[in-house]
């Protein structure tokens, strides 16, 4: 279970990482339209955040420094469905940007904050799930002795 999530969560961040790396002005106006934080570090954050989604991505698939990256990407998450939140409760009218885009809706466009909620709280649980179990089969922190038990003695790696 634990490599499953390790590996479903990992992907989940490789693809919105790479699909904002190719274009990160698109990056910075989906975290501008958030209104969360000041223009400065927006702009950084809009920067940095598709770095930060695939090299935190790659360590859960190779299961390198695997604990340290789940809570990272569960944190990460966590950013996410406030934002989200938060939007919802200002009445903006944003694409969230997960997944590349992002900004203001066009005409006719509807948010869709509930699913996109829905879905970062499920990656959330994903990176409790691989913080708290052995990082499971086919990852590095086993073969290098990072990572304590790799086998399906524990509930988590079954």
């Amino acid at each position: 279970m634990t490599t499953v999530a390790r590996l479903v969560l990992g992907g989940v961040l490789i693809a919105a990482g790479a699909l904002k790396i190719g274009n990160p002005a698109d990056s910075v106006v989906a975290v501008k339209a958030y209104q969360l934080l000041p223009e400065s570090i927006a702009v950084a954050v809009g920067y940095a955040l598709p770095i930060l989604e695939i090299v935190v991505g790659v360590l859960l698939v190779v299961g390198l420094l695997t604990r340290v990256a789940a809570v990272i990407a569960a944190l990460l998450m966590l950013a996410f469905v406030f934002g989200i939140g938060w939007a919802w409760a200002k009445g903006l009218r944003i694409d969230c940007g997960c997944f590349g885009g992002g900004g203001q809706l066009g005409a006719g466009q509807e948010p869709t904050y509930l699913l996109d909620i829905l879905r970062d709280f499920g990656l959330v649980l994903l990176g409790a799930w691989v913080a708290r179990f052995p990082p499971g089969r086919f990852a590095l922190d086993g073969a290098l002795g990072l990572g304590g038990d790799t086998h399906d003695e524990d509930e988590g790696d079954e």
